[in-house]
């Protein structure tokens, strides 16, 4: 995993510790009761995930692990990945001639760009779309790997929306109607209003469709 998946998630963490108003000279470190997303040892994480960054390290699965631990001990975890999935979507789906395109070959092209993003983050497929569907689907993938409970899935679902609304240009809803964490055979996520998906991608991440 490339450390600017790392970088986000701690950068979320640390804005949704911020208060909503600050002060002129307040310092929220010493004025407000310490937050994990505000401790000293998150800050000194960020400043190394940003030199490991520029550097083009990736982290092992260890940890990713650890990292994913640090995150799932808050209640509004899921809230963190899904945020740092739709900061990670980077620059995907900013091209303006998809939205005059008809809505199939838009989320064609919507799909292409978050298999491309996921496997560049992620440096290993995550999962595989259903033909012909906004609907990706994937078994014992590094989510739920590092995060039993199922929390970290939410980042797909926030990358998706973010790279399919910037596709298509209109409102989108990803949701995660699947997941191995609640005793389902494999994890899906699809946009709302897919039909159900009567084929599924392989089990080893490859995309049945044709984008």
């Amino acid at each position: 995993m490339k450390a600017i998946v790392a970088l986000r998630l701690l950068e979320v963490m640390r804005d949704q510790d911020l208060p909503v108003e600050i002060l002129e000279d307040d310092d929220p470190i010493v004025t407000m009761p310490r937050r994990l997303g505000l401790s000293d040892a998150v800050d000194r994480q960020i400043r190394t995930y940003r030199s490991d960054m520029r550097r083009g390290a990736r982290l092992t699965d260890g940890e990713i692990s650890d990292l994913f631990r640090l995150v799932i001990r808050r209640p509004d975890s899921e809230e963190i990945f899904f945020r740092a999935g739709q900061t990670l979507a980077g620059e995907e789906g900013r091209g303006g001639w998809t939205r005059l395109a008809p809505r199939r070959v838009a989320r064609s092209v919507a799909r292409s760009r978050v298999r491309r993003r996921l496997r560049s983050l992620f440096g290993r497929p995550m999962g595989g779309f259903v033909r012909g569907r906004f609907a990706i689907e994937g078994r014992s993938l590094l989510f739920i790997e590092a995060d039993p409970g199922g929390d970290a899935c939410a980042f797909v679902s926030g990358l998706c929306q973010a790279i399919l609304e910037r596709t298509t240009g209109q409102p989108a809803h990803v949701t995660h109607t699947l997941c191995q964490s609640r005793g389902d055979a494999l994890c899906r996520w699809e946009a709302a209003g897919e039909d159900q998906p009567s084929r599924s991608a392989d089990d080893g991440g490859e995309d049945r469709d044709a984008s």
